[in-house]
């Protein structure tokens, strides 16, 4: 059986992404080692095929980038491959390196425009670090992929190669989404409850304007955040502030399922990240399509790729700015007319938005890979 090594730089408990693509080729035929960090604060992972995770010294900053990729390389090298799978660019040239020594192949799974992430604005010389290793690398890359068209584009327009484009959409539903229970959450049955979900709730991504505008809404409209981010903190203290204790809740990450069902018990799904860098205005988060698959109506900043999908299925409504009362009058909108006016809208994206099919021209890939090693 061939075996293909996956690495990523976060501790994989929550990257749905690589386990979707370690799942499928598990599934194809191929032995996974899946690679990631351990942190003090990891969750267990249980799964299918093998994980392996780095307990590191340094958390962040270049001492954990040089002392992640040194540690990767020597794994990659000596460990029995057949193939190499890193995801984005911190981990690529572990991999690169080890892959042409070792002259194996290469996908690399990029799931953003690396350079363009907020962290790396203000820090020029760090990006041009970075800069150079792509630079270097990309062009001679025989296969990349991405999450959306608006990403592929931009590295055409840096390398002239434009990657496959697999977005992370969820599997197809094998069955209805079981619905948690509000009254074990403490909320009200008859309220209206909006949900905010994932692991980057970060700075920009909508939140302060959200809670002001709940202030403008009747104190039966409650706020479900769910997962992690490091805007956190300032959002408790903001609630705090404008009187929102109760009708804002602060969820820490769940598994997936679990995470599905708080979901499920919504009526309302909110994306509202603000087009303050590349990654923001080409994002196409999970959560839009998590909440497609437990049947949510969403809300949405007016970002091409989100707004392309929420246009295309009118599955909800798109906001053209962030002033809490533009925010306000839409949520009141969605309100009034309810889940019912989006329910064949949904059942029908949720039906043509799936893994299944998103995964396909990567699998493509690795059979023609399998058929080289049996030639």
């Amino acid at each position: 059986m061939p075996r293909v090594l996956v690495s990523a730089s976060n501790d994989l408990s929550n990257d749905q992404r690589v386990h979707k693509v370690c799942s499928s080729l598990e599934k194809e035929g191929w032995e996974v080692l899946l690679i990631g960090r351990l942190r003090s604060d990891s969750a267990p992972l249980e799964r299918s095929y093998a994980t392996r995770r780095l307990r590191l010294w340094f958390d962040k900053g270049f001492a954990f980038y040089a002392e992640l990729n040194f540690r990767l390389f020597w794994i990659l090298l000596f460990e029995r491959v057949d193939a190499y799978h890193p995801n984005d660019l911190d981990t690529l040239l572990p991999n690169f390196l080890s892959a042409g020594l070792r002259r194996k192949p290469l996908t690399y799974d990029t799931h953003e425009y690396f350079l363009g992430v907020p962290e790396l604005q203000n820090r020029p010389r760090v990006r041009a670090v970075w800069a150079a290793i792509e630079r270097w690398i990309f062009p001679r890359l025989e296969s990349v992929f991405t999450v959306n068209e608006s990403i592929a584009a931009l590295y055409e327009e840096d390398y002239r190669v434009r990657p496959a484009v697999m977005r992370n959409i969820p599997p197809s539903q094998t069955g209805p989404i079981e619905r948690a229970s509000r009254a074990e959450w403490g909320l009200s049955q008859t309220g209206y409850l909006l949900i905010n979900q994932g692991t980057g709730i970060n700075v920009d991504r909508g939140m302060e304007e959200l809670l002001e505008a709940l202030v403008l809404l009747t104190s039966d409209v409650h706020l479900l955040l769910v997962g992690k981010g490091d805007v956190l903190p300032s959002l408790k203290e903001r609630a705090k502030r404008l009187g929102l204790e109760h009708r804002v809740h602060f969820i820490p990450p769940q598994p997936y399922e679990r995470m599905m069902q708080l979901t499920r018990m919504a009526d309302l799904g909110v994306s509202l990240d603000k087009d303050t860098n590349i990654n923001y205005r080409f994002s196409l988060p999970n959560k839009l399509f998590d909440y497609i698959r437990a049947g949510l109506p969403v809300l949405v900043s007016d970002l091409p790729e989100v707004g392309k999908v929420v246009r295309e299925y009118s599955i909800g409504s798109i906001v053209e700015d962030h002033r809490p009362e533009t925010l306000a009058r839409a949520i009141e909108h969605m309100r009034a007319h309810g889940k019912r006016p989006y329910v064949e809208a949904l059942e029908r994206a949720s039906a043509q938005l799936h893994w299944e099919s998103e995964v396909e021209p990567m699998l493509d890939r690795y059979r023609a890979l399998q058929q080289r090693f049996t030639a």
